[in-house]
């Protein structure tokens, strides 16, 4: 008599950062979808875990704290890291909420410059679209599609929001040490997020002995390729996979809840690995 699979989904977002569904109704989602596990994972922000933690307990879903940093190596180049397993939040809060300011001053100045366009657009409008969430591009997106200005978000990043267009903003960078260490002082563990074709295995070494604990294997952006190779390089390399939808509230297309089949499995080798380092750290 064969088991039923379980399913995880390590990798998701909520209005607390830029997604479009509020952390309980996350969980939901979860439970409708057959997920058994997920990881609330929202950029640079904490905030929705108590809330999704409260729908988990009441709808028998598990809830991981997670988070996910965008980091910069010695070559400038930007990686998404995602945090999972997050039991000390702390230290990241603090580093968090500093960011979160950073965040909205980068806000500030990319409606300075829609402005100096031309651009009518009020700072009170891309705040209402934000409400107390990690505040990003995505928002201020919002706020021009409902304003009237553009048609679609695709139009506002080619015309305004996009790297080297007119109205592009860099963000505060965090270095990726400082990313991992932030991540291994909150008590979880550090994940490359959607590597792709960028994920290779000279990169993915230089990244492990910064301190990164594992890779998302599978995701939407990863062609079949992509998952096979990333898979095998974590086996080879005694990282952990992971892996997740990326869902920030789509009703379908290619970044729907729970569409990667994460096994339960991953899961349990991630916190076999957290418990190894408790061990180790209470032998040390």
């Amino acid at each position: 008599m064969s088991v039923a699979r379980r399913f995880v989904d390590l990798h998701m977002h909520s209005t607390a950062s830029d997604g479009a569904v509020a952390p309980a109704a996350v969980v939901e989602a979860a439970r409708n979808a057959g997920l058994i596990a997920i990881a609330l994972t929202d950029h640079d922000t904490l905030a929705g875990i108590p809330e999704a933690r409260a729908a988990g307990d009441r709808l028998g879903v598990r809830v991981i704290a997670g988070v996910e940093l965008s980091a910069v190596d010695a070559a400038g180049y930007e990686t998404h890291i995602l945090g999972l397993h997050i039991a000390r939040p702390e230290p990241l809060q603090h580093a968090l909420d500093v960011y979160r300011i950073a965040r909205r001053d980068r806000a500030i100045a990319i409606v300075a410059r829609l402005n100096e366009l031309g651009v009518a657009l009020s700072l009170d409008a891309v705040f209402a679209e934000a409400g107390e969430a990690a505040i990003g591009r995505p928002h201020v997106a919002r706020a021009l599609v409902a304003g009237g200005f553009a048609s679609d978000h695709r139009e506002v990043f080619d015309r305004w929001l996009g790297a080297g267009r007119a109205a592009f903003v860099e963000k505060r960078r965090l270095a990726m040490a400082e990313a991992f260490a932030l991540i291994h002082e909150a008590g979880g563990l550090a994940i490359y997020a959607h590597p792709g074709g960028e994920g290779s295995h000279e990169r993915i070494v230089a990244l492990a002995a910064l301190g990164m604990d594992g890779i998302e294997v599978r995701h939407p952006g990863h062609a079949a390729a992509d998952i096979q190779r990333l898979g095998a390089l974590a086996e080879q390399l005694d990282l952990l996979p992971s892996g997740g939808s990326d869902w920030h509230g789509a009703p379908s297309g290619p970044r729907t809840i729970g569409n990667m089949d994460v096994p339960e499995e991953w899961l349990e080798r991630q916190e076999a690995r957290l418990r190894a380092r408790t061990a180790s750290e209470v032998l040390a």
